[in-house]
């Protein structure tokens, strides 16, 4: 019995490890296909990521130098200098992917829903909860701050569906803060590479428990309420040459079914 035990054991701490390297293998086979990709178009990438290694490492080689000839900070230094270019090819990789989406439908969700929690701070992302024929949206993000709705579109056009969402929300959860942004290059827009920046900027009204507690009820008005609006618009950016006649027939039909019930 105990030995039958070890094995299973032995066996499953087998299969975890054989796990976690499949795992590093497709980490690694996917920074390498980015890698290869950024590289072939962002013909400044390496001359800034050799920068970066050999200029942290001449530093600290210096540092060592005036410090009485300590050479382990030479080797700490091209540490430091690959935890920098790894950080310029993010960036760079980050800009070139907001530059690809640039302004097609759709663009600003997939970067909320790319957005990242960190310790004590939370976002609970939903897409397209209001959407007109034009293809205008908003996207709704409950956290820290409260609820932020996004919008991307026409600024005219966004407004009543800013108001139909800020009415919905009042009715259940009154009082809790709700911040308007809208997407774009004009005044009083946020440019789709600062949206994150942005929302991080927002004050932090709620704990980590109470945003959770706060999108699980809102999650449950959307769940009696299905079928509104947005629901027939895809999520993530969509292709400038996407056929759109099909999906604007398909929301007219939803919002006739929504006047008729």
């Amino acid at each position: 019995m105990a030995d039958a035990k070890k094995a299973a054991d032995k066996a499953a701490k087998k299969e975890a490890r054989a796990a976690k390297r499949a795992q590093r293998k497709q980490t690694w086979s996917q920074f390498w296909q980015a890698f290869n990709l950024q590289r072939k178009q962002d013909k400044k990438l390496i001359p800034l990521m050799l920068l970066a290694i050999l200029g942290a490492a001449l530093v600290f080689f210096l540092i060592g130098l005036l410090w009485g000839g300590q050479w382990w900070m030479l080797i700490l230094g091209i540490g430091v200098g690959f935890v920098l270019a790894m950080f310029i090819f993010s960036r760079r990789l980050q800009n070139s992917m907001y530059d690809r989406v640039g302004d097609t439908p759709g663009a600003a969700g997939w970067t909320l829903e790319n957005m990242r929690n960190t310790v004590g701070i939370v976002w609970q992302t939903k897409t397209a909860v209001a959407a007109n024929t034009q293809l205008d949206s908003v996207h709704r993000v409950i956290g820290n701050p409260g609820i932020v709705l996004v919008g991307e579109g026409a600024p005219h056009r966004l407004k009543p569906l800013f108001e139909q969402q800020k009415k919905r929300l009042n009715r259940l959860v009154g009082g809790v803060p709700v911040h308007e942004i809208i997407v774009g290059e004009g005044e009083g827009q946020v440019p789709l590479k600062k949206l994150q920046r942005e929302m991080t900027k927002l004050p932090r009204n709620y704990k980590k428990n109470e945003v959770y507690a706060l999108s699980a009820k809102i999650e449950a008005m959307d769940n009696v309420g299905q079928g509104g609006p947005g629901a027939g618009l895809p999520k993530g950016p969509l292709p400038k040459s996407a056929n759109m006649g099909g999906m604007n027939r398909r929301m007219r039909r939803a919002g006739e079914r929504k006047k008729k019930g």
